[in-house]
């Protein structure tokens, strides 16, 4: 299950990583407030994105034991993180006023809160 978090979570960093290079998909994200290319300072939040989801990624890898094994304990601290912050982007992606971005994101992100879940409470 973690494999299938992270390759959800690789898809939406290049998506983010796009988003930082120029590609005019900005009607997806942030509510669709920025159609076509994001300005700078939302760049510059999607390259903050990116840098996140890739460190929920190895919470996740490292919570399923696959990743820095002397990490294990303080994963299942750190998991939480991820459930809260999945959970809130399923609520935030259920109530977006874009209907693109909520066609696109809600079911990717109802599923990584559904997995980091699972993970959370599994051992």
């Amino acid at each position: 299950m973690s494999h299938l978090f992270s390759t959800l979570t690789l898809f939406v960093i290049a998506f983010q990583v796009a988003l930082v290079f120029g590609a005019p998909w900005g009607e997806l994200t942030w509510s669709g407030k920025f159609p076509g290319v994001l300005p700078l300072r939302m760049r510059l939040g999607a390259v903050f994105s990116a840098l996140l989801l890739a460190a929920f990624a190895l919470i996740v890898e490292t919570r399923s034991g696959h990743v820095f094994h002397e990490h294990y304990e303080v994963s299942r601290s750190l998991i939480w993180i991820v459930v809260v912050y999945s959970g809130l982007g399923v609520v935030m992606n259920a109530i977006t006023p874009s209907k693109k971005e909520r066609y696109l994101w809600l079911p990717i992100v109802t599923l990584l809160f559904i997995l980091s879940l699972i993970i959370s409470l599994s051992d």
